[in-house]
């Protein structure tokens, strides 16, 4: 059990400052359960003893450490597919936040939120896996500015909207209000991220591990 994701899990628990500690509890089918108020429930143990912070610190700072294990896997890909990893990290940043267990209302799973249709394009097998999603994800990175000769907002337009409503658009960004909020925000990371000489890392990267995502219960008192 890696504690800065269970850090992360329970700091959706508090309210505008993250004070509590942290406890859980392992029930009989392996699933850990989180929560800051244990209201005196015996099963639970402290596992992790929070400063007081304002929530937008604490998260900042798990996204720090999240983005850091991941830029080996991020330059990899990169390098295999001649895509700029300050793009990589944004398109990451806007669509998942480095949460490789993220999952859209629309079925977009991982890190770089590939639907099913796409992860089969790209040969993703499991698009839970870091390793897999960031191969997927960037892949049609590549295979999208190849469609648009480069032109990066129109990649990020349909990265989003997809390659047929950025063409029937006239090669524009698409009149969506979602896309044309998009596109800008993908681009402020870009600028971002070029601007840290395309390391996205505040901290040296760790090597992270291609295995299946833990399964965790946050449980309210």
């Amino acid at each position: 059990m890696r504690f800065g994701l269970i850090l992360g899990a329970a700091l959706l628990l508090c309210g505008g400052v993250a004070e509590a500690d942290i406890y859980a509890y392992t029930d009989n089918n392996g699933v850990v359960h989180l929560t800051n108020v244990p209201a005196g429930n015996d099963r639970y143990r402290m596992v992790m003893r929070t400063p007081k912070m304002p929530v937008a610190v604490a998260r900042a700072d798990f996204n720090r450490m999240a983005r850091a294990r991941y830029q080996r896997l991020i330059q990899t890909a990169a390098s295999r597919y001649g895509v700029s990893s300050a793009l990589i990290n944004a398109v990451i940043s806007a669509e998942s936040g480095y949460n490789a267990g993220a999952v859209s209302p629309k079925g977009a799973i991982g890190l770089m939120q590939l639907i099913p249709a796409t992860a089969d394009r790209f040969g993703v097998a499991d698009s839970f896996s870091p390793v897999d999603n960031i191969n997927g994800g960037t892949a049609y990175l590549a295979h999208l500015l190849r469609v648009f000769s480069g032109d990066l907002k129109l990649a990020v337009a349909a990265y989003n909207a997809g390659s047929k409503a950025v063409i029937q658009a006239g090669y524009h960004i698409p009149p969506f209000a979602e896309t044309r909020a998009y596109v800008p925000r993908v681009l402020a990371y870009y600028q971002k991220y070029l601007g840290d000489s395309g390391n996205a890392a505040d901290v040296a990267p760790r090597p992270v591990v291609n295995a299946a995502p833990q399964l965790i219960q946050i449980s309210n008192p």
